[in-house]
C-alpha cells in the first residue's frame, strides 16, 4: 500500500510540473488528471487509516495538507476557464 501511494504522490508532482509549463490547451488536461490523482491519493491514505496501516495522528498530519492541495488546484482549474 506504501508503495501505491508513494506512486501516486510522485505521479501528482510529474503533472503539476508538466502543467505548470504546458500550453493553455494542454494545461486543464493536466489540471484536471491531477486532481483525480489527489483523489486517489486521498482514497488509498482513507483505506490505509482504516486498515491501521496509519494512525489517526499520521492520517490527520497528511490529509489537511491534501484538502489544501485540493483547494489550491480547484482555484487554478476555475481560473483557466475563465
Amino acid at each position: 500500500m506504501g508503495t501505491k501511494i508513494d506512486t501516486i504522490f510522485t505521479e501528482i508532482l510529474e503533472l503539476l510540473l508538466l502543467a505548470k509549463y504546458a500550453d493553455k490547451n494542454n494545461k486543464p488536461l493536466l489540471i484536471n488528471k491531477a486532481i483525480a490523482k489527489l483523489d486517489c491519493l486521498k482514497f488509498f491514505l482513507q483505506i490505509a487509516w482504516e486498515i491501521k496501516a496509519l494512525d489517526n495522528k499520521k492520517f490527520t498530519h497528511l490529509s489537511q495538507p491534501l484538502i489544501e492541495i485540493g483547494r489550491m488546484l480547484g482555484g487554478w482549474r476555475k481560473q483557466l476557464q475563465k
